[in-house]
């Protein structure tokens, strides 16, 4: 392993160096500063945009009026005579670099062997408003941001406790994103831990371009067959911090306003924040209420088509549920078209600019609802249980569980249609099999995670 170059004693050997690693003449917001500080030669290195123009403005009206006299002998005496806290040195340029493209502003003088770095960055932040897929009734309204510092912190707001570690990592070779891992040392289970900052250490990959995403993917590896999700994510601090009190591992990436909760399972996954909130009996019927729904969503329509297949399996109790209407189009075509022309209304309200939002949704309810069954395309039967499948999947405060049900909805349709009971009976053997199989990080059930 090649050793970085250090630091040199010389100013012109240092301020070549770094011109060398950094396109300073060709990237207009690296900045390099040539100063005067007690007789001898400085140059300041900081990237605009990303630094507290008033704090640093304070910091060099103080260094500025040293006195030759009073000029320290070392890099170490110097931070003596900045007023400001986060001060370091820095021995390498490669860490000196990593400094200056992070948004640290860097000091060389001529004379010292070590770079003098000053964390006074000012990151542009939008404010910790409540998140719109995950609020809450009586919690409180704040959420996760893009910023990681300001994330730490709203955690760090509700768990006053040493034992709180937010422990930093580095991912991706050029993007270099801040990985935080947030624990409880006297709560988290030691194996897990080591396993996730393990896998975190040993990603090769040049950026996570996509955030949290980017580091689950590289995270999971070859289990992306299974779609049921192996992390909860959350954008509420106040959930987060709940499941680090839990004894669970929350992971924070910079400039991705969410974390992910690990272990995980599918029990976690139906929990949202109104469960902390409400009393034990408000809060578990809330849960089983979202099982029986989640349960429906993904037995309902097949249920539906078996029986149509088998009319004679119903009661008479239950004849009103027979389809009435000539069927022009076979049910599962019926089905499966919904299925992607509820995913592309979707799509278009997620595109569509706020103020044409309520005459989209007027047009997409009366044009494809009314008139998609009397032209005879689709049954009324049809329409309606497709509907309330669509309402019933936001019940789900998991985006990506909602899918995965989806997902296997689908899969047990096709089975059905084409093979019948068996075919039926086939969907659900691969769906439990598919959630006994999904393991979480740590290699524990999916379906039951035990915390020490």
């Amino acid at each position: 392993m090649v050793e970085p170059q250090k630091i040199y004693w010389k100013l012109w050997q240092n301020a070549a160096c770094m011109k060398h690693l950094l396109p300073i003449d060709e990237s207009f917001d690296l900045v390099q500063r040539e100063l005067r500080i007690g007789g001898r030669d400085a140059s300041l290195y900081f990237l605009d945009g990303m630094m507290n123009d008033e704090g640093m403005l304070k910091i060099l009206d103080s260094i500025l009026k040293i006195t030759p006299e009073e000029m320290p002998q070392d890099a170490e005496g110097f931070t003596r005579k900045i007023p400001y806290s986060e001060v370091n040195l820095i021995c390498d340029f490669e860490q000196a670099v990593r400094s200056v493209l992070s948004g640290i502003s860097l000091f060389f003088v001529d004379g010292y062997g070590e770079a003098i770095a000053v964390d006074c960055r000012s990151y542009p932040v939008r404010s910790v408003d409540e998140p719109g897929m995950d609020k809450s009734l009586r919690g409180s309204k704040d959420g996760f941001v893009e910023t990681i510092v300001f994330d730490t912190a709203l955690i760090r707001r509700r768990i006053r406790d040493p034992n709180l570690v937010m422990e930093i990592l580095e991912v991706g070779e050029s993007s270099r994103s801040d990985v935080v891992l947030c624990y409880m040392k006297n709560l988290i289970d030691p194996k897990l831990l080591e396993t996730v900052r393990a896998r975190i250490v040993a990603i090769e990959t040049p950026d996570l371009c996509m955030n949290q995403q980017s580091l689950a993917e590289a995270l999971i590896g070859t289990r992306w067959y299974n779609p049921f999700p192996k992390f909860k994510f959350t954008e509420r601090p106040d959930t987060t911090a709940a499941c680090i009190m839990e004894g669970k591992l929350a992971i924070l990436v910079d400039n991705a306003p969410s974390a992910m909760i690990l272990p995980t399972s599918v029990f976690d996954m139906i929990e949202e924040a109104n469960d902390y909130y409400f009393p034990a009996w408000t809060s578990l019927y809330l849960k089983i209420a979202r099982v029986l729904i989640l349960l429906v969503t993904v037995f309902l329509t097949p249920v539906f088509l078996l029986f149509m297949q088998n009319p004679h399996w119903l009661p008479p109790l239950f004849d009103f549920v027979l389809v009435r209407d000539i069927v022009n189009i076979p049910l599962i075509w019926q089905f499966l078209i919904l299925e992607l022309a509820i995913d592309g209304l979707r799509l278009a309200a997620l595109n569509t600019p706020n103020m044409l939002s309520t005459p989209l949704s007027i047009f997409a309810g009366l044009v494809l609802g009314e008139f998609s069954v009397t032209s005879g395309w689709f049954n009324t039967e049809v329409m309606l249980y497709m509907a309330f499948v669509a309402v019933a999947n936001y019940t789900q405060p998991n985006f990506e569980l909602g899918y995965a049900v989806k997902f296997m909805r689908i899969i047990i349709l096709i089975l059905t249609a084409a093979f019948d009971l068996p075919g039926f009976l086939a969907g659900c053997i691969l769906l439990l099999v598919l959630l006994c199989t999904n393991k979480t990080l740590s290699g524990r059930n999916y379906l039951n995670v035990k915390l020490n």
